[in-house]
């Protein structure tokens, strides 16, 4: 396992302001440095600061993490958009992109553990069970997230054949139909028994 980068060791205060500073892209690595020194003198002064590279790492893998959230975002934006959201079709974008990405994940491991002599078999262990808690977890939300769409669906016919029926009955009425002209329309083009 590798080991944590220098920044996840500070303290939380110094680590969210190096954080919050790369995120907004203010300022140059050596503005942010100069700035660190400056603002955390006791770290810098016990050599507890990060170096440049290391601070260049970690933006670079802060920025990854920002663009695949600002990617997911929009991709729920446009799911969204066309979709609407009476279905919750966001919900079920997500559950399935999560559902790739934990079988990728999986896969890589699987693959990782063949190619390693010395694989650790507890730790393999380990993971594969925590991943099938989580794949449990997200099928649990996936059945329920169907059934909750099949309640939609269910309530909105509901509801369109309840207005078909009033329409029918204000028309029939107009028209002059009968009960029996009134009963076959019902019956056989709404598909409602009368």
């Amino acid at each position: 396992m590798a080991r944590k980068s220098s920044i996840d060791r500070l303290p939380e205060e110094v680590k969210a302001y190096i954080q919050a500073m790369l995120a907004t892209g203010s300022q140059t690595l050596d503005e942010l440095i100069a700035d660190l020194r400056e603002r955390f003198p006791i770290e810098s002064a016990s050599g507890d600061l990060p170096s440049r590279s290391a601070v260049g790492r970690y933006g670079q893998k802060l920025e990854r993490r920002l663009a695949a959230i600002r990617a997911s975002t929009e991709a729920a934006k446009i799911i969204q958009a066309h979709a609407g959201d009476d279905k919750d079709a966001r919900s079920e974008a997500l559950t399935a992109m999560v559902q790739t990405e934990l079988f990728e994940a999986i896969l890589a491991m699987q693959e990782a553990n063949e190619d390693a002599a010395d694989a650790d078999h507890g730790e393999r262990v380990a993971l594969l069970s925590k991943a099938a808690k989580n794949i449990a977890t997200l099928t649990r939300s996936s059945i329920n997230l169907k059934e909750f769409q099949a309640k939609v669906e269910r309530e909105a016919r509901a509801k369109l054949l309840a207005e078909q029926q009033a329409n029918l009955q204000e028309i029939a009425k107009a028209q002059g139909m009968g009960k029996e002209q009134l009963d076959f329309w019902m019956r056989d083009f709404l598909g409602i028994k009368t």
